[in-house]
Parts: C-alpha cells; structure tokens; sequence
C-alpha cells in the first residue's frame, strides 16, 4: 500500500499514470477533489471554491509537484485551498482540457469527505461555498465540471 492511501485508492490508481501519454508534449498534471457532505433535510452538499484570479467556481485542485503521487496531490492541494483536511474516497475520473496558457491538462479527482478544518480566504481562493448537488450544477463555471457532478450524482 503505497503511501498508506488504503486499497481502493491503490486500485484506482492502476490506471491514472496510463491515462497520460508520456511524450515530450505531457500534459500539466492536476490532481483534486469533490468534498461532500450531508446537508440540510438529508441533501448532500459539494465544496465549490471561487478563485478570482480567473472569476470562476470550480472544484479544489492543483499540479502535481515534481515526484508526487497524485492522491497527495488531491489531499494537499484540496487542503491548501479549502483549508480542510480530507479522506480520500473513490476516484471519480479525470478531465482532460486546454488551459488557459493552451496548454493540455489532465486533472484527476476524488471523492472526498471533510475530517476537519476551516475555510480562511487567501489570494488564490476567495470563496467556499456548500451547496446542493442542483445549486452547484449551476455556480459551476465550466461544462468538464459540471460533467464530473453529473457522474458523481448517477453514481451515488
């Protein structure tokens, strides 16, 4: 067990490193994560970040630093920008898009759940917001995002 991540994550990880074609035109490598929670009257609730270098509502992520497995990355950028500290739970696949440099990116998510933590505003993350699986298809800023929620609710 590689990092002491648990099976399900060592399972799932079998196939990330092959989603991503090694060539001297790789990818930028992300990795993050779709923090859940039950809400009010029984309705589960995703963490949603505002980041206002780019005016958007995504979900927590970042890349991978040099020799960095891309659970940590998950855990470690989720945590940087929401200030929670997560378990990781399934993996809920990858989005692979053009950034905004033109670049090819690769971003690998997780199901996560909130242990402990606090949001506090920084200059990359301005905003948390809770929000209801229908509230968050709608604050969500890009169509490979709101994809991920919409896989995420038809399997849980």
């Amino acid at each position: 067990m590689a990092g002491g991540l648990g099976p399900a994550v060592e399972e799932a990880r079998a196939g990330l490193d092959a989603a991503v074609t090694e060539t001297a035109d790789e990818p930028v490598r992300a990795a993050g994560g779709v923090i859940r929670r039950p809400g009010k009257g029984g309705r589960e609730q995703v963490a949603l970040v505002h980041r206002p270098a780019y005016d958007d509502w995504t979900f927590p992520k970042g890349k991978l630093l040099p020799g960095e497995e891309w659970e940590h990355a998950a855990l470690r950028e989720t945590e940087e920008e929401t200030g929670y500290r997560c378990r990781l739970g399934s993996a809920l696949g990858s989005v692979r898009y053009v950034d905004r440099r033109g670049r090819d990116k690769v971003v690998h998510y997780w199901l996560m759940e909130a242990l402990d933590g606090d949001f506090a505003p920084t200059r990359e993350v301005d905003e948390l917001r809770w929000l209801t699986l229908d509230e968050a298809l709608d604050h969500l800023s890009y169509d490979h995002d709101r994809e991920l929620l919409r896989s995420l609710a038809a399997v849980h």
